[in-house]
């Protein structure tokens, strides 16, 4: 791999090394992250879905930029669609195993802002037009293509409605006897920090997620180069896994805290956001248009992303306290989903 930081050329034992320690890294930031996201959330009276959805979502959302842009730089293209495809199913799949953490309630059960909804069913159409346009095929059009266009207006569309929707409540869930687990869990500070000092905190958090969870990306497509399971299946599984580990974190610190609506929020937010990249992957890419490149792989990449997605926003509407394995019943056909979804696409991989 080319560029200022080329680890291509490390062992498996060092590019182990190096990705549990990135890995590391990103994990304690992202959870300090979700932390300071609460407090700014409190003082600025900004919802928790509102919060996820732009500040989150936007910062977990670096490494998987710098990912998939290097990689499309680089003419791998198939590599970079599939790493941001790929990450979608999958940070769906962390929140199933996120609710293991509830223990006394199901996840979905607990969430009673729409906001949450309406991202669940912006995601789905988003990945569904996504399937249509690799299945169809895309036309060059302006540096880009037709599809990955009109994929850019869609999430840009579906980030202003989440805008506009803030504070609105179409309707209202029934939370009687849920307080107590619904509230988000804060800890007293002996003083209260000043708002620099928590931006310089939230600003520091995201600056380790974008260079150590870069490094995890890198080292996670290091080591599936030298594995020979077969570059698409790696960019959905592995890589995916690596760029997705700033999400993981900061989910696994919300609901820590009591914010499942946040963690909800953020990994919804962050799928609006990857399929918005998809336009800048095909914007720089030598080769476009990238969809037309990506095949049925990919198509069954996003296809599994609507899947496992509309599980959860089934959970959201019947909001049933039912649980199996100390998790939800939607969060444990995510996961047997998901991990069916990894088998078919791993009889699909290609060679490269």
């Amino acid at each position: 791999m080319n560029g200022p930081l080329d680890l291509s050329s490390l062992g498996l034992g060092p590019a182990i090394g190096v990705f549990a320690v990135a890995a590391v890294a990103v994990w304690i930031a992202g959870t300090r992250l979700a932390g300071y996201a609460d407090e700014i959330a409190r003082r600025t009276g900004m919802g928790h879905a509102l919060l996820g959805l732009l500040l989150l979502a936007g910062v977990t959302s670096l490494p998987e930029i710098a990912t998939s842009f290097s990689a499309a730089l680089r003419d791998n293209a198939e590599l970079a669609v599939n790493n941001l495809l790929g990450s979608i199913a999958l940070q769906v799949a962390v929140l199933a195993i996120a609710d293991l953490f509830i223990h006394r309630r199901a996840l979905t059960s607990v969430v009673p802002d729409p906001i949450v909804m309406l991202q669940g069913a912006l995601n789905i159409c988003l990945l569904c037009l996504v399937a249509l346009a690799i299945i169809t095929g895309d036309q060059a059009f302006f540096a880009a293509g037709v599809w990955t266009w009109g994929l850019l207006v869609a999430a840009v569309f579906s980030m202003r409605l989440l805008t506009l929707a803030r504070g609105r409540k179409p309707w209202l869930a029934n939370t009687e006897g849920e307080e107590a687990f619904s509230a988000p869990v804060t800890s007293a500070a002996p003083h209260e920090e000043s708002n620099l000092v928590l931006g310089l905190k939230t600003g520091a958090s995201a600056l380790v997620i974008l260079l150590a969870g870069w490094t995890v990306s890198l080292t996670g497509d290091s080591l599936a180069q030298q594995t020979g399971l077969g570059q698409s299946f790696m960019g959905v599984a592995f890589v995916a896994l690596a760029t997705s580990l700033p999400e993981a974190s900061t989910s696994f610190g919300a609901v820590r805290r009591g914010n499942y609506t946040m963690a909800i929020s953020d990994i919804f937010g962050t799928n609006i956001l990857n399929v918005a990249l998809l336009f800048g992957v095909d914007l720089i890419a030598p080769s476009s248009p990238v969809l037309s490149e990506a095949g049925d792989f990919a198509a069954v990449g996003a296809i599994l992303g609507a899947i496992v997605t509309g599980l959860f926003l089934v959970g959201l509407a019947e909001r049933r306290n039912q649980s199996f394995l100390r998790m939800g019943y939607d969060s444990f056909a995510v996961l047997i989903t998901y991990l069916g979804g990894l088998a078919l696409l791993y009889n699909l991989r290609s060679d490269g």
